[in-house]
């Protein structure tokens, strides 16, 4: 993943950390962001947010003022530290972690944005096995737009599921997340890109 970043493979300037157009583009994150704030006003006391797979944390920096706390983490060291000069509040945290090996951070609701689909099938069972510990865990993936075989594997990187006409289904086999509810929150289209970009929360206990 570092090198993603190292020869801006999802775009943006030289020497600049670029998420990609998925964390960028107005039409996908504006509504995002939305959504995810009416959830967490909800909320009597804020939630602490596990953000797993943070990015560039263009929309992260959002979502911190609703939170009790706000745990972001990725994989690639060069991020954190650049995110830890960049963004800070009193209740946001920063940790270099890899979601499919390492311990979790403790909270009451997981972020995943656009994180698994970049993940083999057995770095995501590994991750999911985690999950459990999370109360809520919103999820968004790229799917394609018509019918579709789910999980299909790959090899983790840079590439998604979509040109195998596949995507992520944690409901699916072989993942079995098993939860108390589900729902959709969000489905986007966009002329930019093929497929639907989708947001679903699910309440695990």
């Amino acid at each position: 993943m570092a090198q993603i970043y190292e020869k801006n493979l999802w775009g943006g300037e030289k020497s600049q950390f670029y998420s990609g157009f998925g964390s960028h583009q107005p039409e996908t994150v504006d509504p995002y962001i939305a959504v995810l704030t009416a959830f967490l006003k909800d909320f009597k006391t804020p939630p602490i947010f596990c953000d797993l797979g943070c990015g560039d944390f263009n929309i992260g920096k959002e979502l911190v003022k609703y939170s009790k706390k706000y745990i972001a983490v990725d994989i690639v060291p060069e991020l954190i530290a650049r995110n830890k000069k960049e963004f800070q509040a009193d209740n946001l945290e920063f940790r270099e972690l890899d979601i499919a090996k390492d311990e979790l951070p403790l909270g009451d609701c997981a972020i995943l944005r656009q994180v698994l689909q970049h993940l083999s099938n057995a770095e995501i069972k590994s991750v999911v096995e985690k999950l459990y510990a999370f109360k809520y865990v919103l999820l968004t993936e790229h799917l394609p737009k018509d019918d579709f075989e789910p999980n299909k594997d790959i090899i983790s990187g840079q590439g998604i599921r979509l040109k195998k006409q596949s995507g992520v289904n944690l409901l699916a086999a072989p993942f079995c997340f098993k939860l108390v509810k589900e729902k959709q929150l969000l489905s986007i289209n966009s002329n930019d890109f093929e497929g639907v970009v989708v947001t679903s929360l699910y309440q695990v206990f």
